[in-house]
């Protein structure tokens, strides 16, 4: 496995984990789902170009 496919699970998981509608992220809104998104979107990108 490459650095960026493990990249990516990694980030995946962390995306799922701060979804609000889990109850220990409930009070923390989109906020940390929506930059985790971005910065998944970002990986997905950098990796379909083969820069990382």
């Amino acid at each position: 496995m490459s650095l960026g496919t493990i990249l990516l699970i990694v980030l995946v998981l962390i995306l799922l984990g701060v979804v609000p509608s889990w109850p220990h992220s409930k009070g923390w809104g989109y906020g940390p789902s929506g930059v985790l998104g971005i910065v998944l979107v970002i990986v997905v990108v950098l990796l379909l170009t083969g820069r990382l």
